[in-house]
Order: structure tokens, then C-alpha cells, then sequence
């Protein structure tokens, strides 16, 4: 079998046999993990960054810890989400080292040309206020407040990646929603 129909069939491999064969060294493996996932654990680290210019070197990061914890991953066809995990802890390092602020507006789309201005002008107004309150939540709350409700982690995910126990992420939790909720109630 030629190398252009083998890397063929390992670029449309499932992921349990493309992890499997990257735990078992198998760099070319690997690099088809690294394709796979980059856009994804790029847009996902740039929801938690303030500063993008962080972004690519988060990511590479994360996947030197994968290449050396891979002959540790138990399921294979959970790759992903061990991936998002390891990009998620890296992010947070990152944020905890630096403690920037959270640039809300990274998350804002671009408006349809149907969009009046005044109607633009109250989204941005509304996503700069919802960035003044997260920057007024203590840290904790915070990073718990954006792996819950931007990265869409459950509260075990959450726990995990903090190494914090489950009630005290559902108390941070509760607490940076009670304060949201409170602050932004005129954008209701």
C-alpha cells in the first residue's frame, strides 16, 4: 500500500484507531489528531483568552502534553474531549498567570446587513456591559462562570479542570449567575 493511501485511510479513521495508533507512537497519527482538532481547540482557548496573540502557543502546548500523556489515555474514542480538557487547563494556567481580562467581545458576530445601527449600537452597548460585570466577579467565579456558560463544560468537567470539588464550582457557580443576573438585568 502507497503512503498517500494509507495516510488517506488514516485521515478519515475514526478516532479511536487514529489515538490508539498515536499512543502507540505513531506520529503520522498523531499529526491527523493535531489537523483534526487545531481549528476547534483554537476557537475554544480564544473564547477563554483576552489576548490572542496567546492562542496558538496555549494549543501547542496542549498537544506537547497530549503526545506525552497519550500511552496514558484509558479510551481512545474519548480523544476529543480529553484534548479540550488538556487546551482548557493550559488556558486557565495561562489565566491564572496572567490574569487578563476576559474580552467579551470576541464573542460578538458579525451583524446581518439587515441589522439596523441603533439595533448594532444596543448589542455592542450590551456585550461591553456584560464584560464589566465578569471583570467585577472575583477570579474563581469567573473562570467557573466562562467554562460553564462559554465553554459549555458540565460542573464535573468543571471540577476537574480546576481541581476543585463539584459543590464548591455549583457555589461559584450560583454566585457568579446571582451577580449576572442582578447586573444585567436592564439587557433583559
Amino acid at each position: 500500500m502507497d503512503r498517500g493511501h494509507f495516510s488517506s485511510l488514516l485521515e478519515q479513521a475514526d478516532d479511536r484507531i487514529v489515538a490508539g495508533r498515536a499512543a502507540d507512537g505513531d506520529v503520522a497519527a498523531f499529526a491527523v489528531l493535531v489537523r483534526r482538532y487545531t481549528p476547534m481547540m483554537r476557537a475554544y482557548t480564544r473564547r477563554m483568552m483576552n489576548a490572542n496573540a496567546d492562542v496558538d502557543d496555549i494549543v501547542q502546548e496542549a498537544f506537547v502534553t497530549a503526545w506525552q500523556r497519550l500511552p496514558d489515555l484509558d479510551d481512545p474514542s474519548r480523544v476529543k474531549s480529553w484534548l479540550m480538557r488538556i487546551v482548557g487547563h493550559k488556558a486557565i494556567d495561562r489565566i491564572r498567570g496572567i490574569r487578563p481580562q476576559i474580552d467579551i467581545d470576541q464573542l460578538e458576530q458579525a451583524a446581518p446587513a439587515h441589522v439596523s445601527p441603533p439595533r448594532v449600537a444596543e448589542a455592542r452597548a450590551g456585550i461591553a456591559a456584560l464584560s464589566d460585570a465578569l471583570q467585577e466577579i472575583p477570579a474563581p467565579q469567573r473562570e467557573c462562570w466562562v467554562l460553564r456558560e462559554i465553554g459549555g463544560m458540565s460542573y464535573d468537567e468543571i471540577a476537574e479542570e480546576l481541581g476543585i470539588p463539584v459543590s464548591t464550582v455549583r457555589g461559584l457557580l450560583a454566585r457568579a449567575r446571582r451577580h449576572m443576573l442582578v447586573r444585567m438585568e436592564d439587557w433583559r
